[in-house]
C-alpha cells in the first residue's frame, strides 16, 4: 500500500510535466520535475522496483509508475522536437550566423549530465546616490581583447532578489567570451518605476568610463533580463534610445502591464495586483498613466533593437499571453526578433542551464548574441 502511495504522490508530481502548477510550492516542483527530469525518473524506478517482492496492487503501481516516467520523461522528448526545427527558425530570423555555433546542437541527452564550473568575477560600486549605493558582479570574457557586455537583470516582482541570482549564466557566457555585468538596482516599494531603468542606464555610463580596464567593446551592449528584471531590460532597451543596446533578451517578463492587471496571475501562487501595486505606486485606476509608462510592448517601433523572447507555455507567474503580445507587435514593426516557445516549461525554468528548456535557450541566446554583435566576438 505504502508503494502504490509512493507511487501516485510522484504520479501527480509528473502531471506538472503538462499541466500548470495550482499553488506557490507545486510551482516550485514543476521546475524541479521538468529541467531535472531524470532525478525523478530514478526514483519512480527504484519505487516501482520493491513491486517485484509486494504483492498487493503491484500491478496498479507499477501502471502509475509507467505512467509517472512517461510525463517525466516528456520534457526531453519535446525538447528534442523542437531542436529539429530550432536551427532553421533561428536562420530565418536572424540568418545562418557562423558556423560553429549554427552547427552546435541545441539539445543534447548527455549535456543533462555536464557541470557548471562557476567563473571568477568582482563586484563593483557602479553609482552612488544620496540615499544608496549600488553594485554589480562583473565576469569578465575568457577570450582576449575587448568584447561585447551583456547586462543581467534580475527578477524578484521589482521587491526582492539581487545580482547574485541564477549565476551559471553569467559564468557560461563569460566562458564563451563575452563580458557580463550582473546588477543590483533599486526596487520596491522605496522605488517605483523608472527607477531601475535610470540605474541600468547609470550602469552602462559606468561600464563605458571603465572599459579600457574591463576590457568592454562599448559598441555592443546586450541586456538580459528575468521575470520583473525582463521588463526593465525591455524597458531600457526600448526608451533609451542608445544606439550601443544591440539587442534585449526577455525571459519570461511582462510585457504589457496594463493587460497584465487586468488579469491577475493565480492568488495561491502570487499576488500580482500587489506586486504590481508596490512598484507603480498604486492600483491601475489610481496610476492608469504608471503602467502604460512601464509597459515594453507600448514602445515598440521599427527603431527598437532586436528582441529574443524566451517563455514557458506553463508559466503561472507571468503569462504566456504577455509574450504572444510582444510578438505580436514586434512583428508589426518589423523588428528582428525571435521567440523560442517551450511548452512544458514553467517560470523560472532556466534554474538548470543544462535541463531541457535550460538547453535550447542557452542555444538560442549565444546565436541570437552573435547576430547582433556581428561575430565580434570572435
Amino acid at each position: 500500500m505504502i508503494r502504490l502511495v509512493v507511487l501516485i504522490f510522484f504520479f501527480l508530481i509528473a502531471l506538472l510535466t503538462i499541466f500548470k502548477a495550482p499553488a506557490y510550492y507545486f510551482w516550485l516542483f514543476a521546475i524541479v520535475a521538468t529541467e531535472y527530469p531524470l532525478i525523478f525518473v530514478a526514483i519512480t524506478g527504484v519505487i516501482m522496483a520493491t513491486g517485484f517482492w509486494v504483492q498487493k496492487y503491484q500491478l496498479a503501481g507499477t501502471i502509475i509508475g509507467v505512467l509517472a516516467i512517461v510525463l517525466y520523461l516528456s520534457p526531453i522528448v519535446r525538447a528534442y522536437a523542437i531542436a529539429a526545427t530550432l536551427k532553421d527558425e533561428f536562420t530565418a530570423a536572424f540568418g545562418a550566423g557562423d558556423a560553429e555555433t549554427r552547427e552546435a546542437a541545441p539539445f543534447s541527452f548527455t549535456r543533462m549530465f555536464a557541470g557548471n564550473k562557476p567563473a571568477a568575477y568582482k563586484t563593483l560600486t557602479y553609482v552612488k546616490y544620496a540615499d544608496t549605493a549600488l553594485t554589480l558582479n562583473y565576469y569578465p570574457s575568457q577570450t582576449a581583447g575587448a568584447k561585447p557586455c551583456v547586462i543581467m537583470v534580475h527578477g524578484g516582482s521589482w521587491a526582492k532578489g539581487d545580482k547574485d541570482q541564477l549565476p551559471e549564466l553569467n559564468s557560461y557566457l563569460a566562458r564563451k567570451g563575452y563580458n557580463v555585468a550582473a546588477i543590483d538596482y533599486r526596487m520596491a516599494p522605496k522605488y517605483t518605476n523608472p527607477a531601475p531603468v535610470n540605474d541600468i542606464k547609470e550602469a552602462l555610463k559606468y561600464l563605458r568610463q571603465h572599459a579600457a580596464e574591463l576590457k568592454i567593446d562599448t559598441n555592443n551592449f546586450i541586456f538580459l533580463g528575468r521575470s520583473a528584471g525582463a521588463q526593465i531590460a525591455l524597458l531600457a532597451a526600448y526608451t533609451l534610445h542608445d544606439k550601443s543596446i544591440k539587442g534585449v533578451i526577455d525571459f519570461y517578463g511582462p510585457a504589457d502591464m496594463v493587460w497584465g492587471y487586468s488579469i491577475p496571475s493565480n492568488p495561491w501562487i502570487m499576488d500580482s495586483r500587489g506586486v504590481m501595486d508596490a512598484y507603480l505606486g498604486g492600483s491601475y485606476d489610481v496610476v492608469p498613466k504608471n503602467y502604460v509608462a512601464s509597459s515594453p510592448l507600448e514602445f515598440v517601433s521599427s527603431y527598437v533593437p532586436p528582441t529574443l523572447i524566451i517563455h514557458g507555455e506553463n508559466d503561472v507567474l507571468v503569462a504566456y499571453e504577455h509574450s504572444r503580445r510582444l510578438d505580436l507587435k514586434l512583428e508589426q514593426h518589423e523588428v528582428k526578433h525571435y521567440w523560442l516557445k517551450l511548452p512544458w516549461a514553467t517560470h523560472g525554468f532556466d534554474f538548470s542551464i543544462n535541463g531541457p528548456g535550460g538547453q535550447l535557450a542557452n542555444y538560442t541566446i549565444e546565436r541570437f548574441l552573435k547576430s547582433v554583435t556581428q561575430s565580434k566576438n570572435e
